[in-house]
């Protein structure tokens, strides 16, 4: 009743594309200046909305797309836009926004999606779902998918600890430093997306 093979490959895949570690920075960078209780309830929030996001797309993704006309490298495309609108604000600076509105909307966007729902992880649990012939395999897919945002919680909410470590100079930094990767990761989420269009045409 449980397929370790498809655990294993989906959770692997999971963890490669939505980058636990990788996101940890972009997480104090979104969260920094706000009370540690608040912080953890974002965390939380963040992860139950990608959860949320891959598990209706793995129940009826496919049809969805298919209903909407959009294509994979499309969705690619506006996500990469997306990050990259909030990496250009954690690069300037931007404090603007009502606290209480940023809190939701750092929750939601962009750490639940697009960063953690991704296009890659919607795709590949899209992918792993249909594949998925028996019972066995079924309960693998979503056990890993389970599994994965459990990890994802546990690294965000222990990553305040470093909050504490480098204060407030150090937030700064690592503020500057997120933008960056954000940027980095939008910028190659568009060129893939591109590319599959090219390719495709």
């Amino acid at each position: 009743m449980f397929d370790v093979a498809v655990f294993g490959s989906l959770f692997l895949t999971l963890f490669v594309i939505m980058d636990p570690p990788g996101v940890t920075p972009i997480f104090l960078g979104l969260t920094a200046g706000r009370p540690t209780a608040v912080q953890k309830r974002m965390a939380l929030q963040a992860v139950l909305v990608a959860g949320g996001v891959i598990a209706l797309f793995g129940l009826t993704g496919q049809h969805i797309l298919d209903y909407l006309h959009i294509s994979v490298p499309a969705l690619m495309i506006a996500g990469g836009v997306l990050l990259l609108l909030v990496a250009l604000d954690l690069l300037t600076g931007k404090t603007d926004e009502p606290q209480q509105t940023k809190d939701v909307n750092v929750a939601l966007v962009p750490l639940g999606m697009p960063l953690l729902a991704g296009p890659g992880a919607i795709v590949s649990v899209i992918l792993a779902v249909e594949k998925a012939g028996d019972v066995g395999a079924q309960v693998g897919v979503w056990t890993a998918i389970l599994a994965i945002h459990v990890v994802i919680w546990l690294v965000m909410r222990n990553s305040l600890l470093v909050v504490r470590l480098i204060k407030e100079g150090g937030v700064v930094l690592v503020t500057r430093l997120s933008g960056m990767l954000l940027a980095a990761i939008a910028v190659q989420q568009i060129i893939n997306g591109v590319t599959q269009v090219v390719q495709g045409s």
